[in-house]
């Protein structure tokens, strides 16, 4: 799976020219590719990126790849990041790793976004993976309860629970927020639940990631399969 995850990364990095400002994803895939993006740095290449987490910060500085942020520029011209899930559509669900915000953040700041996965990730409808939702601690079951209203609206239901840390306290994202993970099944209308979640006041961001995706690169047995959106 791992040397999948790779071969997808290196076909997204084909995409890549001197000179472009990246988004640089984050998670295991992600990660595949901020190294190989630093190998070819050292080997000449001049880009400039904007990570999406506090790990990917760590691992671009590690490969030797310039930094910056979306205070410094005001455009990127392509992000690489992975995915939980990918639907026919390029549709999204995103935030296992729990990196949301920023991750959405960036993608809306890049002219295109390519998802790197392997082909596991590739599902007919999105709702199999827990959809994670950002949320403000503060009021968090007043937060949920609206959160339930929105799944009913939208035609879905399931259990919802926030996420914990390994340690077994609350998991907290780098913006200091928690994250509520619903496990929902075949969501029917995406674009629909995107909008009332995102209404919520108490709702940060969700990882519902409705035509941000303009490429996907997904890796299998068979090779290589790259879908762009219709």
């Amino acid at each position: 799976m791992d040397d999948l995850k790779r071969q997808a990364a290196a076909r997204a990095l084909e995409q890549v020219r001197d000179g472009m400002r990246l988004g640089l994803g984050t998670g295991s895939t992600a990660k595949h590719f901020v190294e190989l993006l630093g190998e070819r740095v050292r080997a000449g290449l001049y880009v400039v990126g904007v990570p999406t987490s506090e790990a990917t910060r760590a691992d671009a500085l590690r490969c030797g790849v310039p930094l910056t942020t979306l205070d410094e520029i005001d455009r990127l011209d392509l992000t690489v990041d992975g995915a939980d899930e990918i639907d026919p559509d390029l549709n999204l669900i995103k935030g296992g790793g729990g990196a949301l915000l920023r991750e959405k953040i960036v993608a809306s700041a890049s002219d295109r976004m390519i998802v790197i996965a392997d082909d596991s990730k590739w599902v007919d409808a999105l709702g199999r993976f827990p959809l994670p939702v950002e949320v403000i601690p503060f009021g968090v079951a007043a937060t949920q309860r609206a959160m339930t209203d929105a799944f009913r609206h939208s035609g879905v239901s399931g259990q919802m629970m926030i996420r914990t840390a390994k340690d077994g306290h609350v998991f907290v994202t780098d913006g200091g927020h928690w994250i509520v993970d619903a496990r929902l099944g075949r969501i029917q209308d995406v674009g629909r639940l995107a909008g009332l979640l995102s209404a919520i006041p108490g709702v940060v961001e969700h990882g519902l990631f409705v035509g941000l995706a303009s490429t996907a690169i997904l890796a299998g047995a068979q090779g290589i399969r790259v879908v762009d959106r219709r």
